[in-house]
């Protein structure tokens, strides 16, 4: 199995946390998105027609989009279990989990960042503060489902799930922003735990082979 990854992006964190809980050997081929890498024509007509990281290729299979491998790895490779099978407690999960990255997650990514910015002509200070809002916003809702519904030492129960891999590189780039995370104590404790636990350690930007200070 090969992953298409870049060290800082949170899908890409996702889903070498996916692979790493479920234990499983791939070969980290790095895709510099700062670089414009992930456009040119070979990335995209060979590995990922979205022109995004990340991507799997798993012998006949290439697939993208960080919740769609994840989903894929789960049906393929079922030990642990990411997403629970039973209803009330999938659907917890993928509640907290869609949050992240439908509503948070697309309007802070590099893409949208490097707009507002170089298009728009936002100064930096704009697109900080861009950046914090809705931060903000999302981590304030993240917050009042762990508090309502959320259970165990992880987001829901005593190991990770697809929640958890969400949260985790969320809270990680939102701290590398320079985003103030005081305000969410719960949601703060789950990352307190991924920084003990091996595989979201193996999974961390700092542990790419494409890391850079």
């Amino acid at each position: 199995m090969q992953l298409y990854s870049f060290f800082n992006s949170s899908t890409s964190y996702r889903v070498r946390i996916a692979l790493a809980l479920k234990g499983l050997t791939f070969d980290t081929i790095p895709v510099n998105i700062r670089a414009g890498e992930h456009r040119t024509d070979a990335y995209v007509d060979d590995v990922n027609p979205s022109a995004a990281v990340p991507a799997i290729v798993d012998g006949g299979v290439a697939l993208g989009q960080s919740i769609a491998i994840i989903d894929y790895l789960d049906a393929k490779y079922p030990e642990p279990r990411l997403v629970p099978q039973d209803l009330e407690a999938r659907a917890r999960v993928l509640e907290l989990s869609m949050l992240i990255s439908c509503d948070i997650h697309p309007v802070n990514n590099l893409r949208v960042l490097k707009y507002l910015q170089g298009t728009l002509g936002l100064t930096p200070e704009q697109k900080d503060a861009w950046y914090r809002h809705w931060i903000d916003e999302g981590m304030a809702g993240v917050e009042r489902l762990l508090a309502k519904h959320g259970h165990g030492s992880w987001c829901f129960g005593d190991a990770p799930t697809l929640a958890d891999i969400c949260l985790v590189p969320q809270i990680t780039n939102a701290q590398r922003m320079g985003c103030d995370m005081s305000a969410y104590p719960r949601a703060m404790a789950v990352l307190a735990l991924a920084k003990t636990h091996p595989a979201f350690l193996a999974a961390a930007p700092n542990r790419q082979p494409d890391y850079t200070a």
